[in-house]
């Protein structure tokens, strides 16, 4: 970025040295520069950091934070947050400035519309190896507001011991706690065949349950490898494998339970399923 040669306004008072589209990047520094002292915030600055969505193109408005003491002109293509926490929870010695991804991330859960949204933004930080459940429950229970807290520390709780997507952790909580089916075992280690992990399993009764989030399922390949370890866990290890999409973990998850909790009965299991209210339609 510069005056000199040919040059075109990002934003008032910040120029670019070139007529083209701007990049990403471009596009970043700007905001930040036009807002200065300002950094990257929110989905911004979990996107500079995140390899898995970094790309040349648009991802819409750039989100920066100011201290909360200054007032700074809206622009297109921009949103400006405000903060009392600038100290704690910006690194300026990134190029460009960002707040902390920890923070970033709770940012974006606090604004977040839905519980499904909530979950969906804690667990793909911790699945895409930005941070971990543990500083993030760092991160929250230094804030002294938290939307949604207890909510999210369980959330975050969840993740840690093992429910690494949206669909794991609606089938432990509204089809395996609800229900009183047994506490299973998630990301366990398959230990025959084909190398991965099980998204639930209940070792004591040889049952593993699989939930096909379409993230992880939607190519071929990816399904082989998947009906693959469900081969392998029935022909080397006598292990039932049922693998469950979003229809039967969300949308009819009191029937899950009840077919759930019979398969588990067939393989031994002394327990009762039990309805989760006065309307549930447990089978």
């Amino acid at each position: 970025m510069g005056t000199a040669g040919d040059t075109k306004p990002a934003f008032p008072g910040v120029y670019v040295s070139h007529t083209g589209a701007l990049t990403q990047r471009q596009r970043e520094w700007a905001a930040v520069l036009y807002a200065w002292p300002a950094a990257l915030s929110h989905g911004s600055a979990i996107r500079v950091v995140s390899s898995a969505v970094r790309s040349e193109r648009s991802a819409g408005p750039i989100h920066v934070v100011v201290d909360a003491h200054r007032r700074v002109t809206k622009q297109p293509g921009m949103v400006i947050h405000y903060s009392r926490h600038m100290d704690e929870r910006v690194v300026m010695h990134t190029h460009p400035p960002r707040v902390r991804v920890e923070h970033a991330v709770l940012d974006v859960a606090a604004t977040a519309s839905s519980e499904f949204a909530v979950v969906a933004c804690l667990s793909g930080a911790v699945q895409s190896r930005l941070t971990t459940p543990d500083r993030l429950l760092a991160a929250v229970r230094a804030r002294r507001r938290m939307p949604r807290r207890a909510f999210v520390e369980g959330v975050l709780e969840d993740v840690r011991d093992g429910a690494c997507s949206v669909l794991e952790h609606r089938y432990l909580h509204d089809v395996e706690r609800a229900h009183g089916l047994p506490r299973s075992v998630r990301q366990s280690k398959t230990g025959v065949g084909r190398r991965g992990f099980r998204d639930v399993e209940y070792p004591e009764w040889g049952l593993i349950i699989e939930l096909d989030g379409r993230a992880h399922h939607d190519d071929a390949l990816a399904r082989d490898a998947d009906l693959e370890r469900d081969l392998d866990a029935f022909a080397f290890a006598d292990k039932a494998s049922l693998r469950l999409g979003w229809g039967q973990t969300v949308d009819r998850a009191c029937r899950t339970a009840g077919k759930v909790g019979k398969a588990l009965n067939r393989r031994g299991w002394p327990g009762r399923v039990r309805k989760c209210s006065p309307e549930c339609d447990l089978e």
